[in-house]
C-alpha cells in the first residue's frame, strides 16, 4: 500500500448539479489528508448551520447553508474512498471502451 501522505484524490466526484450535469468536481492531486481534514472543516460548519436553522424558523438561509457544505464536504469524503479503494485492473480493450 502507499504511503498516506503520497495518496492524492483522483478528481472524480462530481457534486451539486443542475438536471443531470454537474457544476462541479473535486479537483485531482490534492493530498488526501488536506481532503479530509477539509471535509471535517465543512461538516463542522454544516453542523452549526443546521443547528441554526432548527432553531431560526424565520428563515432558510441556514438550512440551505447546511446542505450545500454538506454535499461539498461528501463530494471530498467519496473521492478520497475512490482513492483507498483499489480498482480492478481493466484490459486495454475495456480501456479503450470508455
Amino acid at each position: 500500500m502507499n504511503n498516506p501522505s503520497d495518496l492524492k484524490t483522483i478528481g472524480f466526484t462530481p457534486f451539486l448539479y443542475n438536471s443531470d450535469q454537474a457544476f462541479f468536481n473535486v479537483r485531482a492531486g490534492i493530498p488526501i489528508i488536506d481532503a479530509l481534514s477539509q471535509s471535517s472543516d465543512l461538516l463542522s460548519l454544516a453542523k452549526s448551520f443546521a443547528e441554526d436553522a432548527a432553531f431560526i424558523r424565520d428563515t432558510d438561509r441556514h438550512a440551505w447553508a447546511a446542505h450545500y457544505l454538506t454535499v461539498m464536504g461528501k463530494a471530498l469524503l467519496d473521492d478520497v474512498i475512490q482513492t483507498l479503494i483499489p480498482r480492478p485492473a481493466r484490459t486495454k480493450t475495456e480501456s479503450e471502451q470508455r
